[in-house]
C-alpha cells in the first residue's frame, strides 16, 4: 500500500468519525451539559430566592417580636396603673371607713356624755331634795316641789 492511499483512507475514516460524532454523540453530550448548566443556574436562583425569603422572614419575626415586646410593656404598664388605682381606691375606702368609725365613736361618746349628765342631774336633784328635806324637816310636798326640782334640773 501506498502511504498516500493510507493517509487518504485514514483521513476519510477520520472524517466519517467526526461526522458520526457530530451527528450522534455530540448533541446528547451538549444537551446533557446544557441541562446540567440549567439545573445549576436554577439551583443558584432558588438559593438566592430562599436567602431573600429567609431575610424577609427574619425581618418579619423581628418586627413581630418588637411589636409583642411593646405590647407586653404596655400591658404591664396598664396593670401597674390599675394596681396603683386599686391601692389608692382601697386607701380611700379605708380612710372613709375609719372616718365613719371615728364619727360613730364620737357620736356614741356624745350620747354617753349626755346620758351621764342626765344621770348626774337626777342625782343632784335627789341630793338637793334630801338636803332640803333635812333642812326643812317639815312637810315636804313632792307634788309642789317637783316643778321646782325640774326647773333646777334644767338649769344644771
Amino acid at each position: 500500500m501506498n502511504i498516500n492511499s493510507t493517509l487518504f483512507l485514514q483521513a476519510v475514516v477520520f472524517a466519517i468519525l467526526v461526522w458520526f460524532t457530530m451527528k450522534f454523540v455530540w448533541p446528547p453530550i451538549t444537551k446533557a451539559l446544557d441541562e446540567r448548566a440549567q439545573k445549576i443556574s436554577d439551583g443558584l436562583a432558588a438559593a438566592d430566592k430562599a436567602k431573600s425569603e429567609l431575610t424577609n422572614a427574619n425581618k418579619r419575626v423581628e418586627d413581630e417580636l418588637a411589636k409583642s415586646r411593646t405590647e407586653t410593656a404596655s400591658r404591664l404598664a396598664d396593670a401597674d396603673r390599675r394596681a396603683q388605682a386599686i391601692v389608692e381606691e382601697a386607701k380611700a375606702r379605708a380612710v372613709e371607713e375609719g372616718n365613719k368609725i371615728v364619727a360613730a365613736a364620737r357620736a356614741e361618746a356624745e350620747q354617753q356624755t349626755v346620758k351621764a349628765r342626765e344621770a348626774l342631774r337626777e342625782q343632784v336633784a335627789a341630793l338637793a331634795v334630801k338636803g332640803a328635806e333635812q333642812i326643812l324637816r317639815k312637810e315636804v310636798n313632792a307634788g309642789v316641789h317637783a316643778d321646782l326640782l325640774n326647773r333646777l334640773q334644767t338649769e344644771l
